[in-house]
């Protein structure tokens, strides 16, 4: 277990530092408030873990550790919306569609109420 901690925080520490400077050099000279570095962020974790998932159904070409690396540490860091992505394919894959309209709805409804609610309760206390 704690090898496996070990794999996904090196992974994720990699993936955050790689989405920080996405962020940072597409959006250092935008006047827009578009999070444009995000939107990037996003779809290039998506592609990554497509790929990831792709090799690993091709048999030996990534063992579990790297397949963790990659997808659960790399791709977690740098993006969550790339699982995110990769479970609504899945379940589009599996022509699970009611799963798949309650999954994108309530992450998004929730996620977005989430936010919400976090800033009221801070406002509330301070």
């Amino acid at each position: 277990m704690l090898k496996t901690l070990l794999i996904v925080g090196s992974g994720g520490f990699i993936g955050s530092v790689m989405r920080y400077l996405v962020q940072f050099y597409v959006e250092k000279g935008m006047t827009s408030t578009f999070p444009l570095g995000t939107l990037i962020a996003n779809i290039a974790g998506s592609f990554i873990i497509g790929v990831v998932f792709a090799l690993a159904e091709k048999g030996n070409l990534l063992n579990s550790e790297w397949r963790i690396f990659l997808t659960v540490g790399i791709c977690g860091g740098f993006t969550t919306f790339s699982a995110f992505a990769y479970n609504n394919f899945t379940m589009i894959k599996e022509n699970t569609i009611g799963q798949l309209l309650l999954n994108v709805g309530g992450n998004l409804f929730l996620g977005i109420l989430a936010v919400y609610l976090g800033v009221v309760l801070i406002r509330m206390i301070f």
